[in-house]
């Protein structure tokens, strides 16, 4: 039904409904599913997020002990201070964490659109809630939106780390959920288009560096800033502030980037934070490797 971000909010805009609605007849079309079924995986997969994050909010430890903790942390910090960001984007921040802790200590998560990128759309989905309080169907369309980008980017750029660097994974992930968070905000879809376009403009070049080849480090708090930069990218296309780039210009420069980026800045663990001193100290002690002196 659509094959890039223009087509997708013509179609909502000349049909008078929402992108979210968009996403779910073509998953029925090309599913040759009933309503009915398409809209249940997606509540499952809300399930799966709400669980993820749960649980990640109680504490999880990664079995390598390079990540675990933070999102607590971080709740303990908003229950004693007054965050100088604000509530709601420190809880998206902590959620998003939450996610991404349960990810690299081996727990159920949706991917969003990858493993490593999956703190971003839930993340964001359940600190907004609080705010906005959305039905459950709501929550479920907000799903339908983010997926309908991702969509997007996965058919014309890349979605993975390996082939286009982090802004190929938590740059998606991060411009689905801004995209998301208008709708559900009362947004238009032209207006869901331009905040995924500014949130994946300034996340352009992100390199991806894993310490140790695991998705922890630096993984986890990529996921943090993901979800802070889709709530600001939200407000300001709320507040009517556009790119002057289009969104599909801004996916094909992102794809383009990637494809220029140097192996050793995508997932090789060979560049970036993975090959600093400590970054290879810590990979040593993961894998009980004994680091030769010079």
């Amino acid at each position: 039904m659509f094959r890039n971000v223009a087509e997708l909010v013509e179609l909502a805009e000349s049909q008078n409904i929402q992108i979210s609605e968009v996403m779910i007849r073509q998953e029925m079309e090309v599913k040759q599913l009933t309503r009915e079924e398409v809209v249940g995986q997606m509540e499952k997969n809300l399930d799966v997020m709400e669980k993820a994050i749960e649980d990640g909010l109680k504490g999880v430890k990664s079995h390598s002990g390079l990540t675990g903790g933070d999102a607590v942390l971080i709740q303990n910090y908003m229950k004693n201070h007054t965050p100088l960001s604000g509530n709601l984007l420190m809880d998206a921040v902590s959620k998003a964490v939450a996610t991404n802790e349960v990810n690299a200590a081996m727990g159920t998560i949706c991917a969003t659109p990858t493993a490593g990128s999956a703190g971003c759309v839930p993340g964001t989905l359940f600190a907004v809630k609080n705010q906005l309080n959305p039905t459950r169907e709501q929550m479920v369309r907000y799903l339908f939106t983010s997926g309908a980008f991702g969509f997007v980017v996965a058919n014309n750029a890349s979605i993975s780390g390996a082939a286009g660097g982090c802004q190929a994974e938590v740059g998606s992930a991060a411009g689905m959920a801004a995209a998301a968070i208008v709708e559900m905000a009362g947004g238009t879809p032209s207006q869901s288009a331009e905040a995924m376009a500014i949130t994946l403009k300034n996340m352009l070049g992100l390199i991806c560096d894993p310490v140790a080849g695991l998705v922890e480090v630096p993984c986890v708090k990529r996921n943090a800033m993901g979800a802070s930069n889709a709530v600001v990218a939200a407000d300001m296309a709320l507040a009517g502030v556009t790119s002057r780039i289009p969104c599909d210009e801004v996916i094909d420069a992102m794809y383009k980037v990637g494809q220029r980026m140097p192996s050793a800045f995508r997932e090789t663990a060979q560049g970036g934070l993975a090959a600093t001193p400590t970054g290879r100290e810590l990979e040593a002690k993961v894998y009980g490797i004994s680091l030769k002196k010079e």
